[in-house]
């Protein structure tokens, strides 16, 4: 058993938190919403009072927050000093899909400590989080990566060693923006074939058998009544929301300029992303993008 302090108890972070105590660890959690510290307790997890309780004495800490600025205000803030409150050697395990600058400062900072950290964003969303069958991009030394493998093969399958500090940001950035071109395109073309009198589950299935097939097809059918399991099963509830992917896909492009480099069709998803966020869609699935296509705008 591991003592871990886990703070962010989100969508993601607390499927991912309730794994560890389900598999014998005792946590200690963190969240500024009263709800899902109460999940969390009915997961087995333990309550603490702030963020600092949750992290005092752990060997492990794992942080899940939205974006950089929570990660810096969680780490660096000189009003919680929380690296300060870790015993040196335990290891700093930050979940968050942040910016590459902001995963280094911490990793860095919590070095200078005399810690370990990774960066290690998640790839498979809420659904692989409660099943516990996430992937994992992992940015840090390779010997801290081989300690923290057995706790995040607690909360997901596919592990993988990005390269040293901040590539697993790098990784996670490349991944995500490829997502968001093909869940786009994949939207388009059942679009175009509807219009044009296809059924969209036959549609599915000749372009899944096809050179077309993609992950967003076969795994994440953006049209309703294609796929059981799916957000677009239950009016894009649940799942990966598209102001997340608006921010992933700023994230990305952020990184292209840094390093000059040519991402149009990136752009252009970042695009259409953003004006189905500015239409009212921000806390729905990314999948329904379909609805822009349909010019087809449900408030709900």
């Amino acid at each position: 058993m591991t003592r871990i302090g886990f703070i962010g108890l989100g969508n993601m972070g607390g499927p991912m938190a309730a794994n560890l105590a389900r598999a014998g660890h005792r946590v200690q959690v963190f969240d500024l919403v009263a709800q899902n510290i109460e999940r969390a307790i009915a997961a087995g997890c333990i309550a603490t009072e702030d963020a600092r309780e949750s992290v005092t004495g752990c060997e492990v800490v794992i942080s899940m927050l939205p974006a950089g600025e929570h990660v810096r205000d969680l780490w660096l803030s000189e009003g919680q000093d929380l690296l300060a409150a870790l015993p040196v050697g335990a290891l700093v395990i930050d979940c968050s899909t942040i910016d590459v600058d902001s995963a280094r400062q911490v990793g860095e900072a919590a070095r200078a400590r005399g810690l370990r950290f990774i960066d290690a964003p998640v790839s498979g969303g809420v659904a692989g989080a409660a099943a516990g069958t996430l992937t994992f991009i992992v940015g840090g030394d390779a010997a801290d990566f081989e300690a923290a493998k057995p706790l995040l093969a607690c909360m997901g399958q596919n592990l993988f060693h990005a390269g040293t500090l901040g590539a697993g940001q790098i990784a996670k950035m490349c991944n995500n923006m490829l997502l968001a071109i093909h869940m786009a395109g994949t939207a388009e073309a059942l679009a175009l074939g509807v219009k044009e009198g296809l059924d969209p589950a036959v549609l599915s299935t000749i372009m899944g058998k096809s050179s077309g097939n993609n992950w967003s097809l076969e795994r994440y059918n953006p049209w309703p009544g294609v796929m059981e399991n799916v957000p677009a099963a239950r009016n894009y509830q649940g799942g990966f929301m598209t102001r997340l992917m608006v921010k992933d896909l700023g994230l990305a492009m952020a990184l292209a300029e840094h390093g000059h480099s040519a991402v149009p069709m990136g752009a252009l998803a970042r695009n259409l992303f953003n004006l189905h966020a500015a239409k009212g869609q921000g806390s729905r699935d990314f999948s329904s993008i379909v609805e822009l296509y349909l010019d087809k705008q449900d408030p709900a």
